[in-house]
């Protein structure tokens, strides 16, 4: 297998509306929604320079000038901290701004995730890059996007990040067909199918938002015609790389089994906002009695409602 030049930029779509989250984010973009205290966007741009990749293009639209800003230098706040003496709150102040080289480059045009990526190709050029989706968060004590990076030097192919999911929500994700490569941990991808029905999908490997894909790509995107939603699907682009014998072709997978965060919904943003809240040193020691007091308060409420229906 050919070796692949390194992998130095990652690239974030940041297009979407966000209307399942309005109103909030009727004037604010969904990826400024706070993780506790901290923007979904910067977890991810974190996460991008934890492996290295230090060169960011954000794929925006229209009333996105508050991630802009978030990773800009306030020099007001910054002096105004100082002065107060709040070195801690100085510091993660300044920590979003000096994360990566971060460049924006508006979508235009809501043509779907394929296009999104495509629109990255000027940046890009003729090398391998990384593409992480801001509704998936990956806890930082556990490696994906580092070993998918190793997996596609190794393979000079494109790279998709799997989950196991319950057969039953297959629907809602992009689904792979995959088989085992010898002496390996990974997988190769035989095909990928987009929500399929629970009924027909090939397997219950879900495809989550990370990829590594080989700049072979943006000629199999700029021929994909409008899929599922009239939308450019990554899924369809990945699809036709999987089957194809060209230099760059051959799709691969690694299947992470550690713990990500779905913020794509109210119900799992509140989940992720949780879950992450209880591990802090700062919160979690007084936020897990809470919990297991407010559990207790609905599991006797619930017996109460059962036995009042009961008589």
């Amino acid at each position: 297998m050919s070796q692949s030049p390194g992998v130095r930029k990652a690239v974030i779509p940041a297009a979407g509306l966000g209307t399942r989250f309005l109103p909030a984010t009727k004037a604010m973009p969904k990826e400024m929604l706070p993780v506790v205290d901290e923007p979904a966007i910067q977890c991810v741009v974190e996460e991008a320079a934890r492996a290295g990749l230090r060169d960011v293009l954000m794929i925006t639209g229209r009333n996105k000038r508050a991630l802009e800003d978030h990773f800009d230098r306030e020099p007001f706040i910054e002096h105004t901290l100082e002065q107060k003496g709040d070195l801690g709150k100085l510091a993660a102040v300044q920590e979003s701004t000096e994360l990566a080289d971060i460049h924006y480059l508006r979508q235009g045009d809501p043509k779907g995730l394929g296009h999104a990526v495509l629109c990255a190709r000027q940046h890009v050029g003729d090398e391998p890059f990384a593409v992480l989706l801001g509704d998936d968060l990956i806890d930082k004590r556990d490696e994906l996007l580092g070993q998918m990076i190793e997996v596609q030097q190794q393979t000079g192919g494109s790279v998709v990040a799997l989950m196991e999911v319950d057969p039953e929500r297959i629907s809602s994700y992009g689904c792979a067909d995959v088989s085992a490569v010898d002496g390996t941990d990974y997988f190769k991808v035989n095909g990928l199918v987009e929500k399929p029905a629970a009924g027909e999908a090939p397997s219950n490997l879900a495809v989550i938002g990370r990829y590594v894909l080989h700049p072979s790509v943006f000629d199999v995107l700029e021929q994909t015609q409008p899929g599922r939603g009239g939308e450019i699907q990554l899924t369809d682009a990945l699809q036709a790389l999987a089957q194809s014998g060209e230099p760059g072709g051959g799709v691969y997978a690694v299947v992470f089994r550690g713990r990500r965060y779905d913020t794509g919904d109210k119900l799992s943003y509140i989940k992720a906002v949780v879950s992450l809240a209880v591990e802090r040193p700062d919160l979690g020691p007084e936020l897990r009695p809470w919990i297991l007091e407010l559990a207790a308060r609905i599991q006797a409420d619930t017996e109460l409602t059962a036995a009042a229906a009961a008589v």
